[in-house]
């Protein structure tokens, strides 16, 4: 992959996140706060936890820290998979955002 590709969809990736986010907020009465910042994206939750998106440019991924842990994706042509458990990446920003908002929530691809 190039730098542009990856950047082409590092950056669906982030507007999907915070596309979520405003979805979420409509639909549901999460108090859920996204803020961005260049390649970083800062999910913050009423009780103040955070979810952390970032690029890495340098190195093709996106990594991903929240409460369970520091995860690192790779886009393998279709999704972005986690370089360890091969977790898909909106499958485990749902897992954790739900358990840090305390109530179910879905994140999904463009």
């Amino acid at each position: 992959m190039t730098d542009l590709e990856f950047m082409d969809r590092a950056e669906a990736l982030l507007r999907a996140v915070e596309g979520g986010c405003d979805r979420i907020n409509d639909e549901t009465d999460c108090d859920l706060d996204s803020q961005r910042s260049g390649g970083m994206v800062t999910l913050t939750f009423a009780d103040r936890s955070q979810i952390i998106i970032n690029l890495q440019r340098p190195l093709h991924e996106v990594w991903m820290a929240a409460r369970s842990g520091g995860y690192h994706y790779r886009f393998d042509g279709g999704r972005w998979l986690d370089t360890r458990s091969g977790e898909e990446f909106f499958a485990a920003l749902s897992r954790d955002a739900s358990v840090q908002a305390g109530q179910p929530l879905v994140f999904a691809g463009a």
